[in-house]
């Protein structure tokens, strides 16, 4: 599969979504983090009716304005965005004891609490998918510049499609501007890189794309363990 989806031509977004969706037999699913790029994607799939899921992760700690997101999203497409929590247990067992701040003591700590509210929940919504539809673009970070528009997904053992690999941020605000398309507020405002509200600041003129997630880290430890 990998190799018949490689020959699929890139002929802009829309296109190239619909041509996947297209293949016979194959499951194919977006994870959308409600960010600019995620929402560009849910359009593309939504106003086409493509048969690809869309779904994003609920970690419990995100921001108001996400959740808005999500509500504007069903409400512009009339789709049901479906939406994985962490386990409950997991959740408890760490919170308790461990405390609802742990992610700031160490990296270790950090990781763990994604692995919780982000990996797993993931690797449940993945388990019955053959194509993973993602948002990430090569200049997200140094991390991300050499990402191809197909790759192999070795951890889950799934093809993964990063149909905007290669457009600019500019592209994809001017493509947010031309359809209308709901987004996160906060990115007006500096918070380019969406995630858990303690974990995500906005980012200061000059800083980074990723510089406004766990500000606190080495930057080039910037990862959750969900693309790697």
């Amino acid at each position: 599969m990998m190799d018949k989806i490689k020959t699929i031509r890139y002929s802009g977004l829309e296109d190239y979504l619909l041509q996947i969706a297209s293949l016979e037999g194959v499951r194919v699913a977006l994870s959308s983090s409600l960010s600019w790029e995620d929402q560009v994607l849910t359009h593309a799939i939504y106003s086409q009716d493509l048969p690809i899921r869309v779904f994003t992760l609920d970690t419990g700690r995100l921001f108001p304005e996400t959740y808005s997101v999500i509500e504007s999203t069903r409400q512009r497409y009339q789709k049901e965005l479906e939406v994985y929590f962490p386990d409950y247990q997991a959740v408890e067992q760490l919170v308790t004891h461990k405390g609802p701040n742990s992610f700031y003591e160490s990296l270790e700590n950090r990781k763990e609490c994604c692995f919780i509210r982000k990996v797993e929940p993931l690797n449940r919504a993945l388990k019955e998918v053959d194509v993973w539809v993602t948002g990430l673009r090569a200049d997200h970070s140094e991390n991300r510049s050499g990402l191809e528009l197909v790759e192999w997904d070795e951890q889950r053992q799934i093809v993964k499609i990063n149909p905007l690999a290669n457009w600019s941020l500019d592209e994809v605000k001017a493509y947010i501007r031309k359809y209308n398309v709901p987004y996160n507020t906060l990115q007006d405002r500096g918070f380019v890189s969406l995630g858990c509200q303690p974990c995500t600041r906005a980012i200061q003129e000059g800083e980074s794309f990723r510089a406004g997630r766990w500000w606190w880290e080495d930057s080039s430890k910037k990862e959750c363990g969900l693309h790697g």
